[in-house]
């Protein structure tokens, strides 16, 4: 892979090719049919995702722990060629193994089976009635109409090639279908041609294995699922919440709909103008300030209804350039369905292809009708104008979807203007619009109505109906600033971590930058002596692993006609040298495959004989002992850390994009590791807030908060204990400022490491940081975090701050829990020792607060 997987995708990844493995089995053993699907989020990066299992099931891969099938072949499916034509350019670039195994299926076609280890891109219009890929297919489908005969005798139709591809012995044709979602009403209508190529129709067989893809697969399971004698494979569902996390998408939406009746959709199109026009401005400066030269040019895109007339096509144009008199005459394209150049009054507006809209930033203002909510995707297009009134909840998830994608595929540090996307939809259902957009908010793939859930740990991003802009206060000290720069942050443990690979990844990106000289050879020297030291120090163990790959060992059955049972001799012969070679990779996958290759070179370099067998031989045997993985593993570790610590300051002077690797590298962590907060620069908040049944009300504004408006005030969204906590601390001596600490994963937000009850790593966000001033002038810290004692993570909460404060304690002033018992407010200081003891013991946390333990807030 060209790319380095987001660790959510890992996880995907290893899932998918689980159940792939299954049901590749299952086709193989007892001619089983299977079908599943991948639910992610739009942005998730699903086509990367699919690049990264195809490239494993083609060529085996190490990573994941899988064998290549060497008799794979993958069927790409999506209704609309602009589609399949994008994600052959996605896999392209994902996929370094790929670049010559992607071939697009055009009318000419005239292979008759479709080969192994090779992709091939289908869409829907080219199985047309009519069409030169089924002309002549037989009509024994009896929902299916008869056919054109075949112009081409030496031609098979598609529907002939499939069966080939199916019927070859030892084959596995895997059905990818894209944006699955669609065409998917009802499996056992047949009428469309996805349901046909499912259930096999004209000849040939149903599909052994479908996989679909989408951010809305409820439409494709349901339909499967009416499908008999085909098994339903448990669905891979990726966390919305991780990808949100990983900076892939937008963190806010800013959602503007009409709240009265009339003729507002040339207002607000003059508003979006607006809004395109400061997001251009926005990323001009952000460019600057990083001196990047390929800066981000936003895109405006205009959704319309079907079938505008030149009307009203013409008056949006006319809007756009009484608003953006700037633009060019080449600034303004469209997508629609049928590519063809259009002129509207004496303007020209050209056909674009979808896929190559991203590139061509000459193209501002996009005109659009369906193709913007149907796959296409544009990471630049940050505003949205839609003319269309649908109230299907689907339809309005895939069209927010689109606009969520972060252009550089990262979050901008501290910015939150620029992580936001903004949507104007003057025709859209109100009602309809905003459950959307809390459920956008929860970072859910579907509608729940049964959904609950208040945590704003769980909230994956915002939707803002009237944001007002917020900057640092001048009215907080500089040293506030300084100081929250300095603030301890945890990373959250991630699975599959190996810890060489991470040590690799640093050193490459150290190397890079230019902070440690020669990082690569210095990380590949330190573990190579680790290896030297682990061969003395488990001398036993790696004789005996040597011996294991010097030998092969099997048995022997012996048994008699006319007895009952065998009689089995076990026996050992030497290893021919492919079974020592694959020792030797066994190794490469335990230790990478780097570290392996360098300790080879490392022995031969001390050998006399520079023996390279007997090098991968030793080599070999030391991957055989676990305990020598586990050290090397261990100090790998370490070094990283040091590393990382080494380079904090220098680290901070890089640019974002270089930041943006070392965050990645961080988060790579087995144990929570320490980081550093980064001070917001640019905010939004809403100055109202919406209820449930839609009414809304002025949120209250307070002073000395970091991040401020104009007049200095900052409007926050506050429940009952929390208001009180900050009454609190603003009456104290010194107070000199607060931050509301943000609830979800970005660099401006404190992050503390705990397990929950069932072991699993997350991220405790406390709610305030407050700042004083001490007698000695100095600024000092405190964190003050309420939290209900009946909710079932107040347990595991309490024992990550305690076992935060056991180590950090000692740079803050105060590390405290509150929380309200038998009407009073209780607080837990977690830089006492007596309190973190009493925490670890504790079985029931209201107890904790009702006790001696607690004090009175």
């Amino acid at each position: 892979m060209r790319y380095t997987l987001k660790d959510y995708q890992d996880t995907a990844v290893r899932q998918v090719l689980n159940q792939l493995r299954r049901a590749r089995g299952n086709y193989h053993s007892y001619d089983s049919l299977s079908q599943f699907a991948l639910a992610a989020t739009t942005g998730a990066g699903k086509t990367v995702m699919a690049a990264a299992v195809i490239e494993a099931l083609f060529f085996g891969s190490d990573e994941f722990d899988t064998e290549a099938d060497p008799g794979a072949t993958v069927l790409w499916f999506s209704d609309d060629p602009s589609l399949n034509a994008q994600s052959r350019i996605r896999i392209q670039a994902a996929a370094s193994e790929l670049d010559s195994r992607l071939q697009i299926i055009e009318s000419n076609f005239s292979q008759t089976t479709l080969a192994p280890g090779m992709v091939y891109f289908l869409n829907a219009q080219k199985l047309r009635d009519g069409g030169n890929l089924v002309r002549g297919a037989s009509p024994t489908d009896p929902d299916m109409p008869a056919l054109f005969e075949r112009t081409d005798l030496g031609q098979q139709t598609i529907y002939e090639v499939i069966r080939n591809t199916v019927e070859e012995e030892g084959r596995t044709l895997y059905f990818v279908l894209d944006e699955a979602h669609r065409g998917m009403k009802n499996a056992r209508d047949r009428s469309s041609i996805v349901q046909r190529l499912i259930n096999g129709t004209a000849g040939s067989p149903p599909m052994p294995i479908v996989f679909g893809i989408s951010a809305t697969v409820e439409r494709f399971t349901k339909a499967m699922e009416q499908i008999p004698n085909r098994d339903a494979l448990p669905c891979v569902e990726v966390d919305a919440t991780l990808v949100q996390q990983s900076g892939l998408l937008k963190d806010d939406i800013v959602l503007t709909i009409p709240t009265e009746a009339g003729a507002v959709d040339t207002t607000l199109l003059r508003q979006a103008i607006s809004k395109v026009k400061a997001s251009t401005d926005a990323w001009a400066a952000y460019a600057n300030e990083q001196e990047e030269s390929d800066r981000v040019v936003p895109l405006l895109v205009v959704q319309v209804e079907d079938k505008p007339t030149e009307a009203e096509l013409a008056r949006i144009l006319d809007v756009i350039y009484e608003e953006w008199p700037e633009l060019g005459y080449d600034a303004i394209a469209h997508v629609f369905g049928k590519h063809t150049d259009l002129l509207v009054g004496q303007q020209p507006v050209p056909y674009i292809e979808p896929q190559r809209v991203q590139d061509a930033t000459h193209v501002r203002v996009l005109l659009a009708m369906e193709a913007v909510s149907t796959g296409w995707d544009c990471p630049r297009a940050e505003v949205l104008v839609s003319f269309r009134t649908r109230n299907d909840p689907t339809y309005i998830h895939q069209l927010l979807g689109r606009m969520l994608r972060t252009p550089l595929a990262r979050r901008i540090p501290g910015n939150e203007v620029l992580n936001s996307v903004d949507c104007v939809l003057p025709n859209f259902d109100r009602k309809t619009a905003t459950a959307i957009a809390q459920m956008l908010m929860k970072g859910k793939t579907a509608l729940d109505p049964d959904d609950t859930n208040t945590d704003p740990d769980e909230k994956s991003r915002r939707v803002l109906f009237d944001p007002v802009q917020l900057l640092p206060n001048p009215e907080v000290p500089e040293a506030v600033w300084s100081v929250l720069e300095s603030i301890p942050s945890l990373t959250v443990p991630k699975t599959h971590v190996k810890p060489i690979k991470r040590l690799d990844a640093l050193a490459v990106a150290l190397s890079k930058d230019g902070l440690i000289e020669n990082a690569v050879a210095q990380a590949e020297a330190h573990l190579c002596a680790v290896l030297d030291g682990r061969a003395v120090q488990y001398k036993a163990q790696v004789d005996q692993a040597r011996q294991d790959v010097l030998t092969v060992s099997a048995e022997e059955a012996r048994g008699r006609l006319g007895r009952e049972g065998f009689r089995y001799s076990p026996f050992t012969v030497d290893a021919d040298d492919r079974a020592i070679e694959d020792a030797y990779q066994t190794a490469g996958r335990l230790l990478s495959k780097a570290l392996a290759g360098a300790y080879v070179a490392h022995l031969v370099a001390q050998d006399e004989d520079g023996d390279l067998r007997e090098a991968e031989i030793v080599t070999a045997a030391l991957g055989r002992v676990p305990s020598v993985v586990a050290d090397v593993e261990h100090e790998a570790d370490a070094l990283v850390r040091r590393w990382l610590n080494d380079t904090r300051v220098a680290r901070k002077a890089l640019p974002d994009d270089r930041q943006t690797d070392y965050d990645r590298i961080e988060g790579m962590s087995t144990q929570p590791e320490r980081i550093t907060l980064t001070a917001p620069k640019v905010a939004q908040a809403d100055r109202q807030v919406r209820e449930a049944d839609g009414t809304e009300r002025e949120l209250p504004t307070y002073r000395l908060h970091l991040m401020a408006a104009e007049d200095g005030t900052t409007p926050v969204d506050l429940n009952g204990w929390e208001q009180q906590v900050l009454a609190s601390e603003a009456s104290q001596p010194g107070f000199v400022g607060w931050y509301r600490n943000p609830a979800r994963a970005t660099k401006e937000s404190l992050a503390i490491a705990y397990k929950d009850g069932t072991g699993e790593w997350k991220a405790l966000r406390p709610d305030f940081i407050f700042f004083a001033t001490q007698h000695d002038g100095t600024v000092v810290a405190d964190v003050v975090d309420p939290h209900g004692h009946h909710l079932s993570d107040a347990l595991p909460k309490l024992r990550g701050l305690a076992d935060f404060a056991e180590q950090y304690g000692s740079e803050f002033r105060r590390i405290e829990s509150v929380a309200e018992t038998g009407g009073k407010l209780r607080v837990l200081d977690l830089t006492r020792a007596n309190v973190r003891n009493a925490v670890r013991g504790a079985t029931d946390a209201k107890a904790l607060y009702e006790s001696d333990t607690a004090g009175d807030y």
